[in-house]
């Protein structure tokens, strides 16, 4: 995500669109990715593609191993929804430039920059506990109007008009939304990540109404969500090194703050194609 990092939505899955199975009887499944950095894996090695910090291990490229699919990954660290028809960069083509009418599979990862979360998450931090600091939930609610959920409440429409958009240039496939992950606890782990407990509370449930419209949106306009909350839980920034699919403030794999490791992408890519089938 570019400034940003991200309640299962459980209830709502039963009810979404789920269409054939992308499986093909003959020929390769033609399949393109698209979104931003919670998909292409920014400092993931190897990068493939330095302007969009482009991982070879991340989410499409693992799906698309498991599926024996034919990947065209455009993926970019900092999308927005006005990146897949624009020029991202100023030079990088627009990500709706990689569909095709043969496209039989499409995953979509949007929404974490379009509403700040990620810069919201790094102003979130206190390095000294209560009282010594200010709580970034006060702040983000201040006068009874949450600003994050006013900023997710007013990307709803631009990515349900983006979902439109992909169903039109590519006929032909399923479309599958992935969600933002568990990042932290309840209460949080203060002080291994020195986010307040009650920010932390916020934090995570701020992503969750993030999934939650993605969710929505996904199921009225044709679309397939995939909830990469639920599976993820126990394995955001607190917990062991060798459980973690979610990174901290400072990561201890190689890979972006406040995104999936490769482990958490190999993880999310089995999701994904475990949806496919």
């Amino acid at each position: 995500m570019r400034r940003g990092v991200l309640l299962a939505v459980g209830v709502l899955v039963a009810g979404l669109v789920s269409g054939p199975s992308v499986a093909q009887a003959d020929g390769t499944l033609e399949y393109v990715a698209l979104g931003d950095s919670s998909a292409a894996g920014p400092l993931i090695p190897p990068q493939i593609d330095v302007p969009c910090l482009r991982s070879a291990l991340n989410y499409p490229h693992a799906a698309a191993a498991e599926l024996g699919a034919q990947l065209t990954d455009v993926t970019c660290s900092g999308a927005v929804i006005p990146d897949f028809s624009g020029k991202q960069f100023g030079f990088k083509p627009p990500q709706y430039d990689a569909l095709k009418p043969t496209t039989d599979l499409v995953t979509v990862a949007i929404g974490g920059n379009d509403t700040g979360l990620v810069a919201a998450a790094l102003s979130c931090i206190n390095l000294l506990p209560p009282p010594a600091g200010a709580s970034c939930k006060a702040r983000f609610t201040a006068g009874g109007t949450d600003q994050l959920a006013a900023r997710i409440a007013a990307t709803a429409a631009p990515f349900g008009e983006a979902l439109d958009r992909i169903r039109q240039l590519a006929p032909n496939a399923r479309i599958l939304v992935t969600g933002y992950g568990t990042y932290i606890r309840p209460n949080g782990c203060y002080p291994q990540i020195p986010v307040w407990p009650v920010d932390a509370n916020y934090l995570q449930a701020t992503i969750d109404g993030l999934n939650t419209m993605l969710a929505e949106q996904s199921a009225a306009h044709g679309a397939q969500y995939v909830d990469l909350r639920t599976p993820s839980i126990g394995h955001d920034a607190c917990a062991p090194i060798t459980s973690r699919w979610l990174e901290g403030l400072i990561p201890t794999s190689a890979a972006a703050p406040l995104h999936p490791s490769a482990r958490g992408m190999q993880a999310f890519g089995q999701l994904v194609a475990t949806a496919a089938h």
